[in-house]
Order: structure tokens, then sequence, then C-alpha cells
């Protein structure tokens, strides 16, 4: 036997495929973030260690995580405005979205997924019980002296294949990638519903306060209405600043109205992002907390923030687990090509009377291995092997497009932090100045100095600006938001030195 076995081990080997060369990911990346906008602190996930199967380090500042490891969940960033309200709403979300729902249930397909290939890696047993009465013809060559006979059988086999070139521990290590890959894939869901929501509320509170304005706006001007009315009954002034007043109220009504439809909209596509049932799209309130103004505004970014918190992003490490999926499944599909070892045994008992089934003599058993190789198959292994190479590739190109995306996202979130709150503070101190130039126009109309449509052009101006200030607002806690989840949810601040020598 030992000849025609190493004849076989000379063709199978003589006959393997190339292995393909796998690209490895070597991005060229910062050090640290430039301090160039605010954030507020939270405390980061921590990265995991190297486990085995993992894919090659990509560099000192990005590193991948091998299946097996997990990320400890979604920062709970949006905490950081100390809005209970916000908080209540954001965790409604994650409960009861269906976008969040159904991640879940191709988390739990991946996980039975993962489960098959692992038993793919144990032995095989079953067993086999049958009975069988049967009547042979008797004009034969050969008539039988009992044409109907019995047989009963009691067959124990089982079966093991011998994993010598990990082609089943590689397939389990792809199918565990894939979990984790579905796991960070409802991260990733988890953490653009959570940002989702925080921007609908701070656009509701937007609303809010901009029809509170419109609302004190209204009163003002319906009293200036009156006032200007009595005194055109009285022949004190013309009709021209009656009906510019009267112009003025209307317009004011007009953005009110216009407001009460966003606020009513937006709660509703709030309502939506919660996953409330139609009844609770039309029935439910929503929570209002803190007005915009009590908001915890973001202070600013450390500087030398370490860029590898990137690491923490899911989509990114969904990214990963993709990529070293399909470099395991490379490795199955290379292992496929050498010879499988199959052991096999069985045990049981077989006899024609029932009640000798179980005796001594009708014990049958067996024992057997068996050494298998593919000869030819018409190059189907090879073309498989480059297609899950190929697929590998397209893995890397992916895993390197979202880290640029990803570094990209930073970047804009930074420049975008950076002007809305350079922008409030201007509009803080427009508005301001604006309110003083009202006062002052209002002086001046009432001492006959000016015409009333200087008045109404500074009140007109003093609305804007309050409005714009608003808006201004919401724009920086918004590019707070996308902060957070650009950076993968925050990070934790660095210890300070206090004065006695120790860290605070």
């Amino acid at each position: 036997m030992r000849k025609p076995l190493i004849a076989i081990l000379v063709v199978s080997l003589s006959g393997c495929a190339a292995m393909p060369t796998l690209r490895k990911a070597s991005p060229d990346l910062p050090q640290a973030w430039p301090q160039i906008a605010p954030l507020p602190p939270s405390p980061p996930a921590p990265l995991p260690p190297a486990g085995e199967g993992s894919v090659e380090r990509l560099s000192p500042a990005i590193k991948l995580e091998g299946p097996g490891e997990r990320e400890q969940g979604l920062p709970e960033w949006w905490t950081q405005f100390n809005d209970p309200a916000l908080t209540a709403l954001v965790n409604e979300a994650l409960a009861h979205n269906s976008d969040v729902m159904l991640a879940a249930a191709r988390i739990e397909e991946a996980r039975s997924s993962l489960g098959l290939r692992e038993a793919e890696r144990g032995p095989e047993a079953w067993l086999d019980a049958g009975a069988e009465r049967a009547r042979v013809t008797e004009k034969g060559a050969f008539p039988p002296a009992n044409p109907i006979n019995s047989k009963f059988k009691v067959d124990l086999q089982a079966a093991y294949e011998v994993d010598l070139w990990d082609r089943y521990r590689q397939a389990s290590a792809a199918a565990r990638a894939e979990l984790l890959a579905s796991e960070y894939a409802r991260e990733v869901i988890r953490g653009s519903l959570a940002g989702a929501v925080a921007q609908a509320y701070f656009r509701l509170a937007a609303l809010d306060a901009a029809l509170l304005l419109s609302q004190d706006t209204l009163n003002n001007r319906r009293e200036t209405v009156d006032l200007h009315k009595l005194r055109f009954d009285a022949g004190v002034t013309s009709e021209l600043p009656l009906r510019q007043a009267e112009a003025e109220l209307a317009t004011v009504e007009a953005t009110a109205a216009e407001l009460t439809r966003q606020l009513q909209q937006g709660e509703t596509a709030l309502a939506l992002l919660l996953g409330r049932s139609p009844r609770g799209l039309m029935q439910d309130p929503l929570a209002r907390g803190k007005p915009l103004d009590a908001l915890t505004p973001p202070p600013a970014i450390p500087a030398g923030l370490p860029a590898e918190l990137l690491a923490r992003r899911p989509d990114i490490r969904q990214a990963e687990q993709k990529l070293a999926g399909a470099e395991a499944r490379v490795l199955a599909t290379k292992a496929a090509i050498y010879p499988t070892l199959s052991l096999t045994a069985n045990l049981g008992s077989e006899s024609r009377a029932l009640s000798d089934l179980f005796s001594g003599p009708a014990t049958l058993w067996g024992i057997g291995a068996s050494l298998a190789q593919t000869l030819y198959n018409a190059g189907r292994t090879e073309a498989a092997l480059k297609g899950d190479a190929a697929r590998q590739e397209q893995a890397l190109l992916g895993y390197e497009q979202t880290l640029r995306v990803a570094f990209k996202e930073v970047l804009d979130a930074l420049v975008a932090a950076r002007q809305a709150r350079a922008a409030e503070e201007a509009e803080t101190r427009r508005a301001q100045a604006l309110a003083r130039a009202a006062e002052l126009a209002g002086l001046r109309y009432q001492s006959g100095v000016a015409a009333y449509l200087e008045v109404l052009d500074a009140q007109r101006n003093l609305h804007q600006a309050q409005q714009n200030r608003i808006e201004a607002r919401r724009a920086r806690l918004a590019a707070a938001t996308d902060l957070f989840k650009a950076l993968g949810g925050g990070w934790r601040p660095r210890p300070e030195i206090s004065p006695a020598g120790g860290r605070e």
C-alpha cells in the first residue's frame, strides 16, 4: 500500500494550484487630529488585542480586530448633551426602530451559519435500523427452500474527516468574521439612528424656540397695529404707518404658520425614527426636554487627539471583518486542493429473526480510512481560488475606501464644528447689536426724528437676526453630533496634572 499512497501524494502535490498573492492593507495615517473644533468628551471602548486568525496589522495607529473579538457596544455620546429627554428618545429608537431589529435578525442568521461551520469540524454519527420481509421467486435457476424471508438490522455508524489542511477551521474563521461584520453593521445602523434622532430633536428644539420668538413678535406687532390704529383714528398720523404695521404683522403670521407646519412634520418624522406604531404617530406626544439655549454646548477638542480613535468606528470594524473573512475563505479554498483523510466506523447487528438480532453471531462491525484526492476537475478548484482571491481584493479595496471616507468625514466634521461655533458667536453679537439699534430707532421715531419705516426695518432685521442665532445654535449642536459619529463616539480626556503633582 505504501507505493500507491506515495504515488497519489506526488500526483496531488504536483497538481496543486499556485496560491495567489494577497495584497495587504498599508494605509498612510496621521498621528493625531488637529485642534480645530469643539467636541464633548466621552469614554471610548478600548481596542481589543490581536487574536488568532486576524488579518495583518495595518499600522501602529489603526489596529484590526480578528475573528472572535468584539467591540463593547455603541458609546452613548448623546448623554453628553445632558438632556434626559434626548437620552430617552434615543434609547427608544434603539429599542424599537425597524432597521435595528432587521439588523438583529441578520445577526442571528450569521450566528446560525457560524454554528453550522463549527459543527462541520466535528465527527458525525447516525443510527440505521430497519426491518424487511420479502419473497423471492421459486421458478429461478436455484429455487430457495424458503421463498419468504425476514431481515432485521441495527447499525451505528460514525465518520470523521481529519482537518489536515485547516479547511474547516478557515471556514469557521470566515463564518465568525461574517458574524462580527453583521454585528458591526448593526452598530453602524445604531450609530446613524442615534445621530438622526439627535439631529431631529435639535431641529424640534430650534423650531420651538423660533415659534416662541414668533409668538412674542406677533404680540408686539399686534400691539403696534392697535396703537397705530388709535393714532390714525385720532388723526395724529397718516394711514401709511398703519398699513406698514399691518403688513409686518401679516409677514410674522405667515412665518409662524410655516414654523408650525415644519414643527408638526418634524414631530412625525422623529416619531417614525422611534419606531412608533401608526396610532403612536398620531396620538403619542413627543417629550420635550431642555430649551435650545439650555442644551450643553460642546467644549473645544483637546490638542493631539490620537488618530487611532477612528478605529472604533463600526463601519471600519465591519470592513475589517469582511477582509478577514475573505482571507479565510481563500485559505479554505486553498486547503480543498490537497487530499482529504476520512475515518469511518460502524457497529451493529443483523439477523433473520428478531430474537437473534442482539446475539453474538449477529454482530457486525467495521473500521476504515480513506484518502481522496481530486486529480482533474477541468480547473474548477483553480477558478474558485481565483474568485476568492478577487473577492479578497474587493474587500481590501472596500476597507481602504471606508478608511478614506472616515478620515474625510472626521476632517469635514472638525471644520464644520469650528465654523458652527464661530457662526453662533457672530450671530449672537449681531442680534445684540440689532436689539440696541431697534431700541434707538424707536426712540428716534418717538422724538419725530425718523420715519416709522426706520423702526420697521430695525425690527425686521432684529427678528431675522434672532432667527439666525437660533439656527446657528442648532447647527452647532448638529455639528457636534456629526463629529461624535465621525470619531466613533468621542474620546477619553487626558488626565491633568494637579498642583500637588498628582493626576486628576
